[in-house]
């Protein structure tokens, strides 16, 4: 059995007070797994992103507990939590994100700039980031001279090159065509196989959810039900 790396017990999240109160999250409980593969849905305001902040320390509970290999995260300070983002956690968003006039290599460097990481060896382990999704003939071009399916890869490498355990992807191929779509979900189901990264994705496309093993259906700030993928995570 894989190690427990997420457990979240009876979390709640509410913003405002009084009648403009929303609990954005009722109390859920999830499990997750080393090395997991798993899709959050539901529609707008279900709580799936709220949850998926949580999950990437951009916010805190109000009640109930976030362990993350066995430490509560609600216990943890500011810089404590940007630790935890910084050393465990990677992110990928809809946006691409990406800083124009900056080349992709250059882009994918900007996390290790944070982490004090010498130019020379940025480089290297940015080329690298390049290289597993497929970019390293792209490195020196910028985001304007990029499709969207490569400018989505330049942000996943990005996420790759601090060598996160879990990286949480929110509409990872919103902004993207059906083919770029399935060329995305297939190099995240294969950095799932291949390196053992976790990762969560928030998603409102069924077949994009498909790739994943577990489908974490929320509603009303709760989960409503748990699926089982369509096993496309072992594809090529």
């Amino acid at each position: 059995m894989s190690p427990r790396l997420i457990a979240l017990s009876q979390v709640t999240k509410v913003y405002g007070a009084g009648e403009a109160e929303v609990r954005a999250l009722a109390g859920i409980d999830l499990q997750i797994d080393e090395g997991a593969f798993v899709a959050l849905m539901g529609p707008s305001g279900s709580g799936k992103s709220t949850c998926l902040n949580m999950l990437g320390c951009l916010d805190v509970p109000t009640a109930g507990r976030y362990l993350f290999r066995g430490v509560d995260v609600g216990a943890l300070n500011e810089n404590q939590r940007a630790l935890l983002r910084r050393n465990y956690l990677g992110f990928v968003f809809q946006g691409f994100n990406l800083l124009a006039r900056t080349s992709a290599v250059e882009n994918v460097e900007l996390p290790l700039i944070y982490q004090g990481v010498r130019p020379a060896e940025r480089r290297r382990r940015a080329l690298a980031a390049l290289e597993a999704v497929g970019l390293a003939d792209r490195a020196e071009h910028g985001p304007s001279e990029l499709s969207g399916g490569q400018q989505q890869r330049v942000a996943i490498a990005r996420a790759l090159v601090s060598d996160p355990q879990v990286l949480l992807a929110d509409e990872p191929t919103g902004n993207l065509d059906s083919a770029r779509s399935h060329d995305i979900m297939k190099l995240l189901a294969g950095l799932n196989r291949d390196r053992g990264i976790c990762i969560i994705m928030v998603t409102h496309e069924p077949d994009m959810a498909e790739y994943a093993e577990r489908v974490v259906h929320f509603l009303d700030g709760r989960v409503q039900r748990v699926d089982v993928g369509q096993s496309k995570a072992g594809g090529p």
